[in-house]
């Protein structure tokens, strides 16, 4: 019986509602005022599903960034070490222990058919180039950053610096990593 006596209010609080609103005219809507609203309403759809992409990528930007931070931090030779030249970021790897660098190339544009050259000291080796000082292909970059992982394996104690020099018709980019080897 209570359902009954909830809806009895209710109808009469609509009732009263209504009552109310006729008290107050409403314009007739004119021809194309129904074709306005949904073109808006479909604008006002597509700006937010836009900025909800863009919010999707910035944020994959911030923990892709977050990643990166943790892993370079864990990567950079520790302050106790000898530093040749504090400009070249570095890296120390465990002799015959694989370990993937991930470089980063930043690109204000599309890049197609840029050539990547990784040149390799002595004692330093890409699996499946064994021996190889020198490893070129080419590749394409997208505008902004673009992630490289490079494995790298350590074969002797000797250590040294890693070239990656990036190409791109008569431009070039040369980016340096020092390894040392314990």
């Amino acid at each position: 019986m209570q359902n009954n006596d909830l809806d009895k209010d209710l109808d009469k609080q609509d009732q009263e509602i209504l009552a109310l609103l006729k008290d107050y005219p409403m314009p007739e809507a004119t021809a194309g005022y129904f074709d306005q609203a949904l073109v808006r309403a479909t604008h006002e759809g597509s700006r937010r599903q836009r900025n909800r992409w863009v919010m999707a990528g910035f944020g994959s930007a911030i923990a892709a960034g977050l990643v990166l931070w943790m892993a370079g931090g864990f990567f950079l030779t520790t302050p106790d070490l000898p530093v040749a030249d504090p400009a070249i970021p570095g890296i120390t790897m465990t002799l015959e222990d694989p370990r993937t660098i991930n470089l980063v190339f930043a690109s204000a544009e599309p890049l197609d058919a840029a050539t990547l050259t990784v040149q390799l000291p002595a004692g330093i080796e890409m699996p499946g180039f064994a021996g190889q000082r020198e490893v070129t292909w080419q590749t394409s970059l997208n505008a902004g950053k673009n992630l490289l992982p490079l494995k790298l394996i350590a074969t002797s104690p000797l250590g040294g610096e890693v070239y990656a020099i990036l190409r791109h018709d008569d431009r070039s980019r040369t980016f340096r990593l020092r390894i040392d080897v314990s």
